[in-house]
C-alpha cells in the first residue's frame, strides 16, 4: 500500500472525445485553465496534450503547448507539467493499399516529435514504449527510434515517463534503464484497458508492477469505467494515480465529469484507503526530478 500518493491528472488527450462531452478541453486557454483546476483540486502533475482550436483535433504544434505551458506557469499553482511526446505515431492503413496512410494519419520521426519538449523543457514528457494496436489504428514506435527520442530526452534535462501498454513495451523501456538512457528513478506509466492492449484489471497491474526495476516510481490508470478501480488498485499495489478526461468522461454513471471532480474523487479514494496525496513540490522530490526552468 502506498500511503503518500501522487495523483497526475491528463487533462485532454488526443482521442475523439470532442462532441462526446460538453466541456472538452480545446483551446490552449481551455486546456490550460483544465490543468489548473486539476491542481487547484489535488493533482501534483498535469499531463497535456494539444488540439487544433478551431476543430478539436490532435495537434503537435510547439506554439500551441508553448501557449498552454506559459498559462499554467503564470498561475498561483505549482503543478508539474507533463507534456506528451506521444504524437505522430499514428497510422492508418487504406484497406485496399496497406502500405498508404488514410486521413487519421500522423507518422514522423523522433526529432519532430520532441520539437515542443526541446523548446520548452517540461520537467516530465512521456514516452510511449512500443507499438501497438490502438482500436483501428496502429501506434508506431520502433527501438532505434525510441533509442533516440530517450537519448534525446536524457541530454534535455527532462524526466521520461515510460508509458507502457504491453508487457513487450515494459520489457523494452527496462532495457532502456539498463542501457543507461533513462536517469535513476525510472517513471513508468502502466497503461490499462486501451483497445488492444492490455486489460485493465489488478492481476495485469499486479503482473506489470511486479516486472519492474527496483526504485521505480509508478503510476498506472485504466480508462472509461475502469479509471476509479484502477486509481484505487494502483494505490493498493503501491503506485501513483492518474485519472482525468484523456482516459474517462464520466464522474458516475450518465454524470459528465470534470478533471477538478475527477481528482478530487481519486483523491477521496486515496484518504479512504488510509493515505494522502503529495504536493507538486513533495511530487518533485520523490520522483528525483531537476528544477524546472
Amino acid at each position: 500500500m502506498n500511503t503518500d500518493v501522487i495523483v497526475s491528472c491528463a487533462v485532454t488527450g488526443s482521442g475523439d472525445t470532442v462532441g462526446k462531452h460538453p466541456d472538452i478541453p480545446v483551446t490552449p486557454e481551455q486546456i490550460a485553465n483544465a490543468a489548473i483546476e486539476a491542481a487547484k483540486a489535488g493533482a501534483a502533475v498535469a499531463h497535456c496534450h494539444v488540439r487544433e482550436p478551431d476543430s478539436g483535433k490532435p495537434s503537435r504544434r510547439v506554439e500551441l503547448y508553448e501557449e498552454v505551458v506559459e498559462r499554467i506557469r503564470a498561475s498561483d499553482t505549482d503543478v508539474i507539467i507533463n507534456l506528451t511526446a506521444g504524437m505522430g505515431g499514428d497510422y492508418v492503413p487504406d484497406p485496399d493499399e496497406p502500405t498508404k496512410g488514410i486521413e487519421g494519419t500522423d507518422l514522423v520521426n523522433a526529432r519532430e516529435r520532441l520539437a515542443h519538449v526541446e523548446a520548452i523543457r517540461p520537467e516530465i514528457c512521456s514516452l510511449d514504449c512500443g507499438s501497438l494496436n490502438f482500436g483501428d489504428s496502429l501506434y508506431m514506435s520502433t527501438p532505434p527510434m525510441l533509442r533516440e527520442m530517450a537519448k534525446r530526452i536524457q541530454e534535455l534535462g527532462v524526466k521520461p515517463e515510460l508509458e507502457v501498454f504491453e508487457m513487450g513495451h515494459l520489457r523494452f523501456a527496462n532495457q532502456l534503464v539498463a542501457e543507461g538512457l533513462i536517469d535513476a528513478p525510472p517513471l513508468y506509466q502502466i497503461c490499462l484497458g486501451i483497445p488492444w492492449a492490455l486489460g485493465a484489471d489488478p492481476d495485469t497491474m499486479r503482473l506489470m508492477r511486479d516486472n519492474l526495476p527496483d526504485g521505480a516510481n509508478w503510476f498506472s490508470f485504466g480508462i472509461g469505467r475502469t479509471q476509479m478501480p484502477m486509481a484505487a488498485t494502483a494505490a493498493i499495489l503501491g503506485g501513483n494515480v492518474r485519472v482525468g478526461l484523456e482516459d474517462n468522461l464520466y464522474l458516475d454513471k450518465g454524470v459528465f465529469a470534470s478533471n477538478g471532480q475527477l481528482v478530487e474523487r481519486a483523491a477521496q479514494i486515496v484518504r479512504l484507503l488510509g493515505g494522502r496525496t503529495l504536493t507538486p513540490a513533495e511530487a518533485r522530490e520523490k520522483l528525483g526530478l531537476r528544477p524546472r526552468n
